[in-house]
């Protein structure tokens, strides 16, 4: 069983932890997500395709994240994450956290934490997460901007500004 910790409005530890997506959250608490935005010095960055049986948002593009599990920092998950899902270790790559941003809705309340990371890589050296995704690309602003045009690439609105180098 996987436990996140609770935060409060100003973005501290409660002390508390709730189980993973139990979204009965009382008001005033939070948990941490996180992003990932790799980049290539060449200005790509890679995106994943969420796999077509997920529940919410099938086929939609997206960049590596996920919860923070209690205990966890920030950085470690959006290490872990990536890592996970393409295979690619940033502990290394330049870069690092950018902002946060909230949001709230009835019964899941949460931050999220953007990083990004530049490292030259190619793509023979992703190894896709399967279960969480059907395929990846090495994309461009303007391929991402298309795609949010489309309505399909996921956070888009809330982590544009991550895009322009």
């Amino acid at each position: 069983m996987e436990y996140w910790d609770i935060y409060d409005e100003n973005k501290q530890l409660t002390g508390r932890t709730m189980q993973r997506n139990d979204f009965t959250m009382q008001p005033g608490d939070y948990h941490l997500t996180v992003l990932g935005v790799v980049c290539r010095p060449d200005g790509k960055f890679l995106i994943t395709r969420r796999a077509m049986d997920k529940h919410w948002a099938p086929g939609w593009w997206e960049v590596s994240g996920g919860g923070v599990t209690a205990g966890e920092t920030s950085e470690q998950a959006v290490r872990r994450e990536v890592l996970e899902e393409t295979g690619l270790d940033v502990s290394e790559a330049e870069g690092g956290y950018l902002f946060s941003y909230r949001r709230e809705s009835e019964g899941d309340n949460y931050f999220v934490d953007i990083y990004r990371f530049i490292m030259d890589f190619d793509e023979s050296d992703v190894t896709p997460q399967l279960a969480e995704m059907s395929g990846f690309m090495l994309a461009d602003k303007a391929q991402i901007e298309a795609f949010a045009a489309e309505g399909i690439f996921l956070h888009y609105d809330s982590i544009k500004q991550v895009f322009d180098l």
